[in-house]
C-alpha cells in the first residue's frame, strides 16, 4: 500500500512536469532547445522507471488477488469438511450457509437448508428459545450455548444436541451473522464428537449418545412439577383463585419469583399474583403497572414467550418508586415469561413470569416447554373450564 501511495505522488509530479513543458510551445524557437532536453529526460524517466514500477505494482496486484483467492478456497473447503455441523444464520435463523454435516443433522441437503429457518430442523419445544438465543447474539449480546431437540423420540432421531451461538461481523456485511455449531449433548460426548467418515450425524442416526441420569432427573422433577401445578389449579373454587395458585405450586423450589398478570377488557393488564420473599421489594412489584414489563406485553400482544439468561437491559421489568431498576435491585439471573392461553387460538388471557436470582441455575429449554403446559393449564382454568 505504501509504494502504491509513493507511486501514486511521483506520478502526480510527472504530469505536473510535462504540463509545464508544454508550455514552451508559445517560447520563441531559439529558446526551446532547453525545453526539448528536459522533455526527452522525462520521457526516459517513464520509459525506465515510471513503467517498469507500474508494471511491477500490477503483477503485486495480480498475485496478491491470487493469494486472497486461495486463501478464500481453503477456509470454504475447511467449512465443508468439518467434522461437527456448523451453519451460519442471520437474526431470525434463517440458514445462510451449512456444512454438509450440518445437513445430515438436521435432515435436508445443506443446499435445500439455505434460505429456510433452522427452527424448522428442531422440535416445537425446541424453537421459542432457540430463536430468542439467536436474535440475542445477534444484537451483541454476547455468545450463548444451549441444548436443543431433533424432532421425534430420542430413539428415533429426536436427540438432543447442544448448540453454541457465537457472533461474526464479515467486513462486507450489514449486521452481524450468527455462527452455531452443534455438538451430541451429554457428558459421554466429547468435545469432538461426530469425527471419522459418519460425522456426527451417525450419533444422532445410531442413537450413540449416552444417556444423562441428570437430564432423567430433571425430566421427572418437571412431570412432578406439572402435576402438583394441575392438582392445585383443580382445585380451585373459582377463576379468581388461580393465578394465586399457580403461583404458590411454583414459587420457592422452581423459581425465586412468579408473577401473574391478567388481560382485563379494554387492553389493558393487572397484576393479578406476585410471590417472592417478603420485602419492600415485593411490594414494589405488586403495585407495579404490569405494561412496564416488556416480556409481558410482548407475550399478551403477540403470544411470544421470552427466555433470558443474564439479561442486560435494566429495564426489562420496570423501576421501584425510586427509580432502581427491580431487575438489578432482585439480582436476577434468569427471566422466562409465557402467554397464558389455551392454544386453540383463543385469546392470550395474561403472561406468567418467573424469575431466578443470585447465582441459582438458570432456566433451561426442557423447563421452558414445561412452563409452557403449565401455562395453557392456568389459562384453561381462567376461562373456568
Amino acid at each position: 500500500m505504501a509504494q502504491a501511495e509513493e507511486f501514486g505522488t511521483e506520478l502526480a509530479d510527472f504530469r505536473r512536469r510535462v504540463e509545464e513543458l508544454l508550455s514552451a510551445r508559445a517560447l520563441p524557437e531559439a529558446d526551446r532547445l532547453p525545453a526539448l532536453e528536459a522533455a526527452l529526460l522525462e520521457l526516459r524517466h517513464a520509459a525506465e522507471v515510471l513503467w517498469p514500477r507500474c508494471e511491477e505494482l500490477a503483477a503485486e496486484r495480480h498475485r496478491d488477488g491470487r493469494e486472497e483467492h486461495h486463501e478464500h478456497q481453503l477456509l470454504r473447503t475447511l467449512f465443508q469438511r468439518l467434522p461437527v455441523a456448523v451453519a451460519l444464520l442471520d437474526r431470525d435463523t434463517v440458514v445462510r450457509r451449512c456444512n454438509p454435516a450440518a445437513g445430515q443433522v438436521l435432515g435436508m441437503r445443506a443446499g435445500y437448508a439455505t434460505g429456510r429457518a433452522l427452527t424448522g430442523s428442531l422440535a416445537h419445544g425446541s424453537r421459542a428459545a432457540f430463536r430468542s438465543q439467536v436474535a440475542a447474539v445477534a444484537r451483541g449480546e454476547g455468545d450463548r450455548g444451549l441444548a436443543v431437540r431433533l424432532p421425534g423420540p430420542p430413539r428415533h432421531g429426536g436427540a438432543a444436541l447442544r448448540a453454541t451461538l457465537t457472533a461474526l461481523r464479515p467486513p462486507n456485511e450489514p449486521g452481524a451473522i450468527v455462527l452455531a455449531v452443534f455438538q451430541p449433548a451429554g457428558p459421554g460426548a466429547p468435545a469432538g464428537a461426530g469425527a471419522g467418515p459418519a460425522g456426527p450425524a451417525a450419533a444422532v442416526e445410531h442413537g450413540t449418545s449416552r444417556p444423562n441420569p441428570s437430564e432423567a432427573a430433571r425430566g421427572a422433577e418437571l412431570m412432578d412439577l406439572l402435576d402438583e401445578t394441575t392438582t392445585a389449579l383443580l382445585g380451585a373454587d373459582s377463576p379468581k383463585e388461580v393465578p394465586q395458585r399457580a403461583a404458590e405450586a411454583l414459587h420457592g423450589r422452581f423459581a425465586d419469583w412468579v408473577v401473574v398478570d391478567a388481560a382485563v377488557p379494554g387492553g389493558a393488564l393487572r397484576r393479578a399474583a406476585v410471590l417472592a420473599s417478603a420485602g419492600r421489594l415485593r411490594d414494589a412489584v405488586a403495585g407495579q403497572d404490569p405494561s412496564s414489563w416488556p416480556p409481558v406485553v410482548d407475550a399478551v400482544r403477540h403470544g411470544g414467550t421470552t427466555l433470558r439468561v443474564r439479561p442486560e437491559d435494566p429495564g426489562l421489568l420496570g423501576r421501584d418508586a425510586a427509580g432502581t431498576p427491580v431487575l438489578v435491585r432482585a439480582e436476577v439471573g434468569s427471566l422466562l415469561c409465557v402467554p397464558l392461553s389455551d392454544g386453540a387460538g383463543g385469546p392470550v388471557l395474561g403472561a406468567l413470569t418467573l424469575l431466578r436470582t443470585g447465582g441459582r441455575r438458570a432456566f433451561g429449554l426442557a423447563e421452558a416447554g414445561a412452563v409452557e403446559r403449565i401455562a395453557r393449564h392456568v389459562a384453561l382454568a381462567l376461562r373456568g373450564l
